[in-house]
């Protein structure tokens, strides 16, 4: 059991040799595009979230 643990961390060991990093700009790029698609995102639903509550009120006070 033991000898398969230390099999396994070796082979993630040179796994990790493989990994290409972003560098700090391909970090930064992708930071601001899932924050700016994260905050379209937010202003679609509050749009629609807005309307469907207005569609509501509107067949509720009927």
């Amino acid at each position: 059991m033991a000898n398969k643990l230390i099999n396994y961390i070796k082979a993630s060991a040179e796994e990790m040799k493989k990994v290409t990093w972003p560098t700090k700009k391909e970090t930064y790029n992708y930071t601001l595009l899932v924050i700016g698609i994260s905050l379209v995102i937010a202003v679609f639903l509050g749009g629609l979230d807005y309307i469907f509550n207005l569609a509501l009120e509107l067949i509720i006070n009927k």
